[in-house]
């Protein structure tokens, strides 16, 4: 299977940057390119890593990469970081290995151009919470939805709350994005597709089955708060949910463009996007540029 993926992810690669060559050249020259975000940014697992600092489990093979090696601007920075949240923009973020990695914001210069942003999952421990405790109920309720049970209290639901809470939160760093960078595009990158629209995986992703459809709407209601974010800042929003249908954790034959529950030291950290993954993501933003 890891054969299998890795030579989906290559042809990927491979298709990707033949056919945006002429979308490359449409975007039009950048001179300095940051990379702003989290894990899904980063891409930890994903070979090769880079080491400044390693706990960042930042690839030379993620999105950002992919758009550097075919947009080849005049300087290219990645920031991004695994466990990031919207306060590591302006705040050092403690990583593994007793590292620190800067203020992502500090990476960005007058002349920046172009940005990317991928960040917001993490706000209020959203992401960390749900693949902590849900695997966990699906035993006592698989044909249920014991986790959207879980997080409703005195029936109100508690991730939309915390879902409308992170939007101002994104509103923020973007207006720091372009305060510091004023003659920058400005790209936020939505999330991908972890779950289906039909059907389960209980072996790879194991939520109970009625949590499937709440999962996807968790996802896209924080994609809904991030394009909202971007239009209330005059920044872009680019959706890799859509595109990533029939490319969630559950796709077979190493059409998946995310990882199941089980780590890859390999491949990917689980729950987290293949290289596959990042070049869909990559090509969607480039499909943008244009």
């Amino acid at each position: 299977m890891r054969t299998t993926r890795l030579l989906v992810a290559v042809l990927s690669a491979a298709v990707l940057l033949t056919a945006t060559a002429a979308a490359a050249s449409a975007a039009g020259t950048v001179h300095h390119y940051v990379a702003l975000g989290d894990s899904y940014t980063s891409g930890p697992f994903i070979p090769l890593q880079r080491s400044d600092p390693l706990g960042c489990g930042r690839s030379t093979a993620n999105y950002p990469s992919i758009l550097a090696a075919t947009l080849k601007p005049g300087v290219f920075t990645d920031v991004s970081c695994a466990g990031a949240t919207t306060a590591s923009m302006t705040a050092p973020q403690p990583v593994a290995f007793n590292a620190t990695n800067p203020p992502q914001l500090n990476a960005l210069r007058l002349d920046t151009d172009l940005v990317t942003l991928g960040i917001g999952g993490n706000d209020f421990d959203l992401f960390g919470r749900l693949l902590a405790t849900c695997p966990g109920l699906r035993a006592g309720a698989p044909a249920g939805n014991p986790c959207e049970q879980h997080f409703t209290v005195n029936g109100v639901e508690t991730v939309p709350m915390a879902v409308t809470a992170i939007q101002p939160r994104i509103e923020a760093v973007l207006a720091a994005i372009h305060q510091r960078s004023p003659g920058a595009r400005v790209i936020v990158v939505g999330y991908p597709r972890i779950a289906p629209d039909t059907g389960s995986c209980p072996d790879v992703l194991p939520f109970a089955d009625g949590d499937y459809a709440w999962l996807n709407r968790v996802e896209s209601d924080l994609n809904a708060a991030l394009a909202a974010a971007a239009a209330n800042t005059a920044a872009e929003y680019v959706d890799t949910f859509g595109p990533s249908t029939g490319h969630d954790a559950c796709a077979r034959g190493g059409a998946a463009w995310i990882n199941g529950k089980d780590p890859n030291i390999f491949a990917a950290a689980a729950y987290h996007p293949f290289q596959a993954g990042m070049a869909g993501a990559a090509a969607a933003v480039l499909k943008a540029l244009t």
